[in-house]
């Protein structure tokens, strides 16, 4: 068995990030930048107004003076003269500030009445004019490629007038569950059987992470309709299975894979739950064997499947998910020589901080407990034991959207 870490660089070694596209600007969210945006504009273009008052020069603008209205700027259509001595300019938020005026008077702080305006409070120049440049300048380097977008970098790639973005396409995934004692949701279980739940989940965790999942039909404990179907995903940047990853005679997917070009890279890693995992390639495509209990296929999809997504997707700092320190709720044993992911939930202590409590009961198969859980805690291998409130590192599963 090889360490959590060290499979997870190994395939994240493996992997490059996939072909880049060209999309429209409204279609662009989420997806990662393969090219960096550049403002083709500067902005403001010029100096315009804060707030809705009058351009004034403040020299002319001491409290009490009274000045000459010499017209109106509203946004998008600048005041074509000047600003002269004793005069002031009718202007809105987002108005180009004429030419002469060197601060604004605010509507609150005037009194108008027959084409001339009091000043109630003293204006200093400057005030309330947005200079041009001030959010950023032609040229300028406003996203970084390798970037995933938010609605902020859509909205900031919007004001620095680019329709089309150019981003990684969506990593294309392979899903495929193999197993004689499992159909599809709705479909008749076989007697002894269960509902498939691994492909659904897996392919909600690829959409979450921004890929394009490929759920491929249940393969039998058959080595020709294993190939068979494992041939359907050639065209896939990743063909993630789940079952069949370990030591049973019914575990076929080595054995099936095997005449259709697949290469082990490893097999097994030191963690509970999914020691069963499996890293290759078949032929050009990268292959992740995930164990077929529920709970150990989707904790591995977490620690392993997600750095991949990310790794494809075009984010160069793909690692594994982040952690939080924090308190336990309840004492927790020794660990022996694999790496821990218990399922937990958070809980607000009395006094406002919050503890998390790992589920007495951490088997595989329970989908119930992986569901209502907030946080996997991690115990490395051979930690010693820890006594309530000592604090521990645990991934949040809110902060991965899954």
């Amino acid at each position: 068995m090889i360490p959590v870490e060290e499979a997870r660089n190994r395939i994240l070694r493996a992997l490059a990030p996939v072909a880049a596209e060209t999309l429209p600007l409204a279609a662009a969210g989420g997806r990662v930048l393969a090219r960096p945006v550049h403002a083709r504009l500067t902005q403001p273009p010029a100096d315009v107004s804060a707030m809705d008052g009058y351009a004034v020069r403040a020299a002319d603008a001491a409290e009490g003076a009274l000045l000459r209205v010499a017209g109106s700027a509203p946004a998008g259509h600048p005041f074509a003269g000047a600003v002269n001595p004793g005069e002031a300019v009718r202007i809105f938020t987002g108005a180009v500030v004429p030419a002469g005026a060197d601060g604004i008077l605010l509507q609150e702080d005037a009194e108008a009445s027959e084409g001339r305006v009091r000043v109630g409070e003293a204006v200093r120049a400057g005030r309330w004019i947005r200079r041009r440049g001030l959010d950023f300048e032609e040229g300028e380097t406003l996203l970084p490629a390798g970037r995933r977008l938010t609605a902020r970098d859509v909205g900031l790639a919007a004001a620095a007038n680019h329709p089309w973005l150019t981003v990684h396409r969506r990593p294309r995934i392979g899903v495929l569950a193999t197993g004689d004692e499992i159909a599809l949701p709705g479909e008749p279980i076989p007697p002894g059987g269960i509902v498939s739940s691994n492909a659904h989940a897996l392919a909600a965790l690829v959409r979450a992470a921004g890929g394009e999942p490929l759920v491929l039909p249940i393969a039998p404990d058959d080595e020709a309709a294993i190939a068979e179907a494992a041939e359907a995903a050639r065209g896939c940047d990743l063909l993630v299975t789940t079952g069949g990853a370990s030591v049973g005679e019914h575990d076929l997917v080595q054995s099936a894979l095997g005449p259709g070009g697949f290469a082990l890279d490893f097999w097994r890693i030191a963690m509970r739950p999914g020691k069963p995992l499996i890293w290759g390639r078949l032929g050009q495509t990268p292959l992740l064997g995930l164990p077929g209990n529920p709970v150990s296929a989707l904790v591995c999809g977490v620690v392993f499947l997600l750095p991949a997504l990310h790794r494809l997707s075009g984010l160069p700092d793909a690692a594994g998910p982040r952690t939080a320190r924090v308190r336990l709720g309840s004492a927790l044993p020794e660990n022996d020589r694999r790496f821990d992911f218990l399922r937990a939930r958070l809980e607000r202590t009395a006094e406002g901080d919050v503890s998390v409590l790992p589920f007495p009961v951490q088997d595989s198969s329970m989908l119930k407990t992986l569901a209502r859980a907030d946080a996997l805690v991690l115990r490395p291998p051979h930690a010693p034991a820890a006594a309530t409130g000592d604090a521990v590192e645990a991934i949040l599963l809110a902060d991965l959207g899954v």
